[in-house]
């Protein structure tokens, strides 16, 4: 049973398509890295699965729910508010910001959402964000606030409000792209022990290393089209496509 699926997904912005046709099923546990040039609809796509953006047309499974069917951009899936939410709290999201709220310490950002969302008791949020905290490597900076911490520590904090929520699934959307070269790693060691727990992962990065090391499977986008896929090692040494080969060679 796929935990994502989606089938001939599009979405235009006026007359420009930005996704064409992309059908895309992510196994529980699978780790797959979508790379390619700016502009190539990756975020869009990402985006479009938790209804950041809504597409023109196509048709959208989260854990074996079909929860869009999109025509002319009207959705005919009839579907509660309460249940839509519910499965839309199964993907946490982790963006290129952070996000953080300036006002409140680390510990604080992270118990926010299961408190107001789920209605945790404070005592329950603040030992689940104490655990994720030191999990992502932030134990000692527990009532740190974000003006305080490093690019490489907020994002740590962002990954660690998105596991606060019990999700299934992880959406990365550059996550590294607004670091610092030296910042960079540990965001990334966290995403590889993720990885190495089994959280299902879906990740857009210009990381190559980490696509290289991580990925079940990597995705080739271009021009709001899937053109390659494969594992790892078949699209970084022997990429069949000649834009595939074009792309590697200007960023490896």
């Amino acid at each position: 049973m796929s935990i994502i699926k989606t089938e001939n997904v599009c979405k235009s912005f006026g007359t420009v398509e930005v996704l064409k046709n992309i059908n895309l099923t992510v196994e529980p546990g699978e780790v797959v890295v979508i790379i390619g040039p700016s502009g190539a609809g990756k975020s869009t796509y990402l985006r479009s699965l938790n209804r950041l953006e809504k597409n023109t047309s196509g048709k959208i499974w989260i854990d074996d729910i079909l929860m869009e069917d999109r025509v002319n951009g009207k959705n005919l899936v009839k579907m509660n508010s309460k249940e839509r939410a519910e499965i839309l709290l199964e993907m946490g999201m982790v963006f290129q910001r952070f996000n953080l709220f300036p006002h409140k310490t680390a510990l604080q950002n992270v118990m926010l959402a299961p408190m107001n969302v789920k209605g945790v008791s404070e005592k329950d949020a603040r030992a689940k964000a104490t655990e994720l905290l030191e999990r992502v490597g932030l134990g000692d900076k527990l009532d740190s606030y974000p003006s305080k911490l490093s690019g490489g520590q907020q994002q740590r904090v962002a990954i660690a409000r998105a596991l606060a929520m019990d999700p299934k699934i992880m959406l990365f959307d550059e996550p590294t792209s607004a670091l610092d070269p030296e910042l960079v790693g540990d965001v990334l060691n966290v995403m590889k022990q993720l990885a190495e727990d089994g959280m299902t992962m879906l990740v857009v990065t210009h990381e190559m290393g980490f696509a290289r090391e991580v990925a079940d499977r990597v995705i080739f986008m271009y021009d709001g089209v899937i053109l390659e896929e494969g594992a790892p090692e078949e699209i970084f040494t022997n990429p069949k496509h000649e834009r595939t080969r074009q792309f590697l060679q200007s960023v490896l």
